[in-house]
């Protein structure tokens, strides 16, 4: 369910407990508002978690880079040994 389809659910449900008698609307109120607030905070959950994941895959491009850079200088600086060995 996207976005836009769960805050009209949301609303349409709030509409149709407030048509109830007021004994039971205070409790499904209070459970539509707390189940908004959920939504709210899982959404906060999974930017940051989308957030970490990019982070993660440049850190590892940055990784890697270094990794094969540190790889041809290895290579080259064993080449230069073997080079004045001879």
């Amino acid at each position: 369910m996207d976005e836009i389809t769960f805050q009209k659910k949301l609303g349409e449900l709030v509409q149709e407990i407030g048509t109830l008698p007021e004994s039971q609307r205070k409790k499904l109120e209070l459970l539509a508002e707390q189940t908004k607030q959920r939504h709210a905070e899982l959404k906060k959950s999974v930017s940051s978690l989308q957030d970490s994941l990019d982070y993660l895959r440049l850190s590892i491009k940055y990784l890697l880079f270094d990794l094969e850079a540190t790889r041809r200088e290895n290579a080259y600086l064993r080449k230069m040994l073997e080079e004045t060995d001879k």
